[in-house]
């Protein structure tokens, strides 16, 4: 690794020892309130988007005068990215503590690596979801035979509710059925709640399946190992990590990934191309994680999420999940003094979870409530369904498979609507931010709003 490049990953390095809120973009950002003044954004939707660490930013910034085109130059510049770009893979492997053959597929998203996963199925796969699985689980499986499971009331029930679905499946193999994908989140984008994904590996692989991890919410507050969990895939997004730059993985057995066609077919993916003698083109492609990544690829988003993982390892797991349950023990204490106010729960009021928090208040339309927080408290979270539409209905009681909008429904303010509010934190969250959320809630449900509302668009907003 040349000295310039010892520089740009090193430059910025935090002390691992400290326990404050790990210093971030937008945290002395001011705005304004519609009843006068401004105050400090309270950013807390960090499930949606969390703000980029500082020491992400710091990293960028120095690497960005170095930057060139990877795995395509032999100039200085070039080189140094390409090296970068792969130090990168091998950063992103070790946070991930990945097994020696595993692949790092370098992605846009949570999304897009899973719909990369679910392109790369062998013929006649069989996927096993549950409804409670965010749109970007639940929805690219297209051409698989799927089976969507019920929602659990517990964790060992989905242990459950699995055993008997892929013993079933046992049973009926002589129906055509090929290999079987089970698809689970880590911990829930709706109620933060984390899922056993040990023993849902260990039940999908004694029935001879393969598991991927959907770990968007989780690995930006706890560790996530591939090893010890045991799982085949493992998917995240760069901008839940504090790395808003564009990029994603994919990571883990290389098998299927080598025997797919490439995700994206041209540049990069390929090895060798040359012309048929009837005129036509034969094509070499890719065995590395480079198959399924053609195109230039997006070394400062992949640089980021590398940072990142740097910066959360260094600063050490075990001192941020304390201070982000410290956290979460205050924000449900405080909207438990709240009578009026339900929070939505899957697996019961015990169960350990993130810092993701979804509540509805009696009285109140959920984006009316969400919209008063940000314009009366210069606080932000967010409404609606959360991409995750049958959960959240099935949580307040509506029909799972009713229609609505990744927003809020358009309902009066004060008007009853199947949608929750989702207060959402993390690493970079001052205590003065959940404080002021909890003191909010209590003012807004005693004395109601200061202000008046208007529905536009579908949103609850300010009046004029």
């Amino acid at each position: 690794m040349s000295a310039s490049l010892n520089a740009v990953a090193t430059a910025t390095a935090q002390d691992p020892a400290r326990t404050e809120p790990l210093a971030v973009l937008g945290r002395d950002v001011t705005v304004p309130l519609v009843t006068g003044g401004e105050v400090t954004y309270a950013a807390l939707d960090y499930a949606a988007s969390a703000p980029a660490l500082q020491r992400v930013w710091d990293d960028v910034a120095a690497y960005a005068p170095y930057y060139g085109s990877v795995h395509r130059g032999a100039g200085y510049l070039s080189q140094l990215s390409t090296d970068l770009f792969e130090q990168s893979r091998a950063t992103v492997a070790e946070f991930l503590d990945c097994r020696p053959h595993d692949q790092v597929v370098f992605t846009r998203s949570t999304t897009d690596s899973l719909n990369l996963l679910a392109a790369a199925l062998p013929a006649g796969c069989q996927v096993f979801v549950f409804e409670t699985e965010h749109h970007a689980s639940l929805l690219p499986w297209t051409n698989a035979h799927v089976t969507y499971l019920d929602a659990p009331r517990t964790p060992d029930e989905a242990v459950a509710v699995l055993e008997r679905a892929l013993a079933d499946r046992t049973a009926s193999i002589e129906e055509g059925y090929g290999p079987a994908l089970v698809c689970v989140t880590g911990a829930s984008n709706v109620t933060g709640e984390l899922w056993p994904v040990r023993e849902l590996a260990a039940a999908a692989h004694a029935h001879g399946a393969r598991i991927v991890l959907d770990a968007a919410q989780l690995a930006p507050h706890h560790p996530v190992s591939v090893r010890d969990l045991d799982v085949d895939w493992v998917a995240f997004s760069g901008h839940k990590l504090y790395a808003p730059f564009g990029s994603g993985v994919l990571a883990g057995r290389a098998d299927w990934l080598r025997q797919a066609d490439p995700y994206l077919a041209g540049g990069g993916a390929s090895r060798k191309v040359s012309r048929r003698e009837d005129g036509g083109v034969d094509v070499e492609w890719h065995t590395t994680a480079a198959r399924h990544e053609a195109g230039s690829p997006n070394v400062i988003g992949v640089y980021s999420i590398a940072s990142a993982c740097r910066a959360l390892s260094e600063a050490g797991f075990e001192t941020l999940v304390a201070r982000e349950q410290r956290l979460v023990a205050k924000v449900r204490e405080g909207l438990a003094e709240v009578p009026a106010v339900r929070v939505l729960s899957l697996f019961g009021d015990d169960a350990p979870r993130v810092g993701v928090i979804s509540f509805v208040v009696d009285g109140w339309n959920s984006s009316h409530f969400a919209a008063a927080l940000s314009a009366e408290y210069g606080i932000g979270v967010r409404d609606g369904l959360f991409c995750a539409h049958p959960l959240v209905r099935t949580l307040l009681g509506g029909e799972p498979q009713a229609q609505g909008e990744c927003g809020a429904p358009e309902v009066a303010p004060g008007e009853r609507s199947l949608n929750a509010i989702r207060v959402s934190f993390g690493a970079g969250t001052p205590d003065e931010h959940v404080d002021r959320f909890v003191g909010a809630v209590r003012e807004l449900v005693a004395n109601g709003a200061k202000w008046q509302y208007r529905t536009e668009q579908g949103r609850c907003v300010p009046q004029g």
